[in-house]
């Protein structure tokens, strides 16, 4: 699939009222005539298309190289809208709707018979729904007046596009047109949960919603999966995006170091040294700049990207993972070792879940 003329709305360049509206007027009526438009949300770049138009449904599938087991989050612009997907919404859900809406969580939600093409929920019965935080994709879905599916916009296993640029490298010729709104704020996808029976909230994919910021508002919140590889399982379909193939992986083969810093510190050192002799080509994602007064950081790297500005500062480190890994597709590394020196806790658990399923989680603990 490839050929198409890829148009690229620059929203940027339209900060005018009228300007912008006239550039989502054409891409909303893009989306609304079974196109496929890619567009920013808050979170990451998504790919969006009707969600009740199946052939539309069916290009994204195409486009992407997706598996086609694994469904698509549905976009709304309002409450209202997601009511009309959901064949019943539980006062749970309402309530999470309520907090963290228009927001980075998603809530999978009993699905309208007919509600949006089967291809989206890759034949559950059950619709993962979310109202995005960002300006721009409300108002183009409010334009479009239909519910847009919209998995991020990259080929699929690709780590995924917080800029414009990052669409176009993997989607152009691909797809009908990008709408260019800047940088994603999050740089992660969004939080995945479901309310189990008991009315505990299940978090499925990590996001920008973390399980504390769950609870501190008040929601019981259904233990993590100590290994979120072993909740993988290659016979069922997913209930969520993002849980059971590798993704968000660069060219190179990718390893992450988890343990204490000095260690992990000396353990890439020693892979370095070993990668030098065989000549490869290496780069290092640190998770943040060296310490004042340590020696010289990763010799022999060719790359070395520091994902924060301090310990501990998952959220920027966050925001750049997958920047970084593009930029080291674009240097031609080969090999990549990545620090896991973050608390798996609020967004430090999503960070991790995204770096170990790039490295499809090749972990060395030190």
């Amino acid at each position: 699939m490839s050929g198409i003329r890829t148009k690229l709305w620059r929203i940027e360049q339209h900060r005018d009222a009228t300007g912008l509206r006239e550039q989502l007027l054409e891409a909303s009526a893009r989306l609304r005539a079974g196109g496929l438009v890619a567009f920013p949300t808050e979170t990451v770049y998504g790919l969006g298309a009707d969600a009740r138009n199946a052939d539309a449904v069916e290009r994204i599938f195409a486009a992407k190289g997706r598996p086609s087991d694994n469904p698509l989050i549905v976009h709304v612009a309002s409450i209202a809208a997601a009511e009309a997907l959901a064949n019943e919404i539980g006062p749970v859900e309402r309530r999470l709707m309520e907090t963290f809406w228009p927001g980075p969580l998603t809530v999978v939600l009993p699905v309208r018979p007919g509600a949006v093409s089967p291809r989206v929920t890759a034949g559950l019965d059950t619709v993962a729904v979310r109202l995005p935080a960002h300006d721009i994709a409300r108002e183009l879905i409010a334009l479009a007046d239909v519910p847009v599916a919209a998995p991020s916009a990259n080929r699929s296993g690709r780590p995924s596009p917080t800029l414009a640029e990052h669409v176009r490298e993997d989607l152009n010729g691909r797809i009908d047109g990008i709408v260019d709104g800047g940088a994603a704020d999050v740089g992660l996808e969004s939080t995945v949960a479901m309310v189990d029976p008991d009315g505990a909230v299940r978090v499925l994919r990590p996001g920008g919603v973390s399980a504390e910021a769950l609870a501190a508002a008040g929601f019981d919140v259904a233990p993590a999966d100590a290994d979120d590889a072993a909740a993988e399982d290659a016979g069922a379909a997913p209930r969520s995006p993002g849980v059971k193939y590798t993704h968000y992986a660069p060219k190179g083969r990718l390893c992450v170091v988890e343990g204490a810093p000095e260690a992990v510190r000396a353990s890439i050192q020693a892979r370095l040294d070993a990668d030098a002799a065989e000549g490869a080509r290496t780069a290092v994602l640190a998770f943040a700049p060296a310490p004042p007064g340590a020696a010289d950081a990763y010799r022999g790297a060719h790359k070395l990207i520091a994902l924060a500005d301090a310990p501990g500062d998952a959220a920027t480190a966050a925001n750049r993972l997958y920047a970084a890994l593009r930029a080291c597709d674009a240097a031609r590394i080969e090999r990549l070792y990545a620090e896991g020196l973050v608390e798996p806790t609020g967004l430090g658990r999503a960070f991790l879940n995204r770096l170990r399923k790039a490295a499809g989680h090749r972990i060395v603990t030190v």
